[in-house]
């Protein structure tokens, strides 16, 4: 009996982390499909009925991307077509090969205050809350699986929603005077795109609560001393803090966009997967560029390092 446990264990694992190395690394999968209820077309329709705001992309030769939550008029809150457009941009930056980094960042000085109350007060019904809700995570756990090395650039507010946004980014820097609060409890709910999960892996689960259930308002010295971001700037400039974040990111990419891109692959795998497929997956990855130009270059050029 107890063998037939062990053997039906052992199958139950081997079968999920098989889908589970399928959902982190094939391109375009989503967590949610139609086999929880989840029909992204209809999702789409809805949103698409909330204009307003954009969300720009920018890419530098230099292998940065600056991602811009641009609409300013409402503190750059998430409209349904920001919603969507940030889909686009996500498939954008899992296609751009060159890429290594990304700056995610508010227009006017200001980050995200979350979603537009105009389509919370639409979308009502707990039907329409669960379809968006899977509709964001959906986007921003693809957005967290970029090849790319993240930096939430928190400048002004970032609230709710856009306190949320900022836990999906591998880093977070902050200006001086700018605040992070995730306000839903006073809104009557609870993260919804995936912000109390990544923020227990952040900060962890005793700081997570308390900053959930007390809708703290973390201002840069608080966020620093818990570990919610790496930084506090120098400047609260609009241009001179996207400068000091472009630097600072700098420091992390250099090298060759398909070492780069393997690493953060990597780092992924590790922590999403179980130890033997992470291992494996970390195998796999090494094959890419074990080999490869860099390898060889960098061996032909230095030998063995010293230091």
């Amino acid at each position: 009996m107890a063998l037939r446990q062990e053997m039906a264990k052992s199958l139950l694992k081997t079968s999920s982390l098989s889908g589970r190395t399928k959902l982190l690394h094939q391109t375009g999968l989503s967590l949610y499909s139609t086999s929880h209820g989840f029909c992204e077309e209809e999702v789409k329709k809805k949103l698409q009925q909330f204009p307003g705001g954009s969300i720009d992309l920018q890419k530098d030769d230099s292998g940065i991307g600056i991602l811009t939550l641009n609409n300013p008029r409402k503190m750059n809150a998430f409209s349904g077509v920001m919603m969507l457009q940030l889909l686009e941009k996500v498939i954008e930056l899992e296609n751009w090969t060159e890429g290594k980094g990304l700056i995610v960042r508010g227009a006017k000085n200001t980050f995200s205050s979350g979603s537009d109350l105009n389509a919370v007060k639409s979308l009502g019904t707990p039907e329409d809350g669960m379809a968006v809700c899977m509709f964001m995570q959906n986007t921003l756990t693809r957005f967290m699986r970029l090849p790319l090395i993240s930096v939430a650039l928190v400048q002004g507010w970032a609230l709710g929603g856009g306190a949320e946004f900022t836990t999906a980014c591998d880093f977070r820097l902050m200006t001086p005077e700018s605040k992070i609060r995730f306000v839903h409890k006073e809104m009557g709910i609870i993260p919804s795109w995936g912000g109390t999960t990544r923020l227990v892996e952040i900060i962890g689960s005793r700081q997570a609560l308390k900053v959930l259930s007390g809708a703290l308002k973390l201002d840069s010295k608080y966020a620093l001393h818990i570990g919610m971001v790496e930084e506090v700037l120098q400047s609260s400039d609009e241009t001179k803090s996207l400068e000091e974040a472009q630097e600072w990111l700098k420091q992390f990419i250099q090298g060759p966009p398909e070492v780069i891109r393997a690493l953060k692959k990597s780092v992924c795998s590790g922590r999403e997967l179980y130890l033997e497929e992470a291992l494996q997956n970390e195998r796999d990855l090494l094959g890419t560029v074990w080999g490869g130009p860099a390898n060889l270059e960098a061996i032909a050029k230095k030998g063995k390092f010293n230091k």
